[in-house]
């Protein structure tokens, strides 16, 4: 069967949807039809041309960009190459997991510039630093510290410290 474009209120293409769901929008007043196939619905009171472009009549927000990335372990394993971004060493995805640099005790919170990739023995030992010292911190030039300002500027006070290798 054949498909529509849908398309927001400005033009741009939202997303392919089949023709009932088409059919449906243009019956509930939402969409005007902008070009139709040539093949005809037909029921006992009714017939519509089978719509190939609808567009909405009113503008909806897009939520989410194209470039945007979402946020996954996966991804969070790709910036950083499968490498542990405390000792440096690259891992199978098996054996790897993700730290927050700082932890949310302590504010941190679950983003792109908190979170890194760690091995599971490097894991263990921050465990063990923390309940001694406080935190640990991954290498000032892991990808995270790279992404935003204010983790940078939290590796920074960190080097002044001591706290950072």
């Amino acid at each position: 069967m054949e498909q529509t474009l849908l398309l927001n209120a400005s033009y741009e293409p939202l997303k392919i949807v089949h023709w009932r769901k088409a059919i449906t929008l243009f019956c509930q007043g939402k969409v005007e039809v902008i070009s139709v196939y040539d093949r005809e619905i037909r029921a006992v009171s009714i017939s519509f041309k089978l719509p190939s472009v609808i567009r909405l009549l009113r503008y909806i927000k897009i939520r989410r960009r194209f470039d945007y990335v979402p946020f996954s372990r996966a991804n969070i394993y790709a910036r950083d190459n499968h490498c542990c971004q405390y000792c440096g060493d690259a891992f199978p995805t098996s054996e790897l997991t993700f730290d927050h640099v700082v932890p949310v005790a302590h504010g941190g919170r679950k983003d792109w510039e908190n979170i890194v990739t760690c091995c599971v023995t490097c894991n263990r030992t921050k465990r063990r630093e923390d309940a001694g010292r406080g935190r640990a911190h991954a290498a000032s030039n892991a990808p995270a510290a790279r992404i935003g300002a204010s983790h940078s500027n939290y590796c920074r006070a960190a080097q002044r410290t001591g706290e950072l290798a």
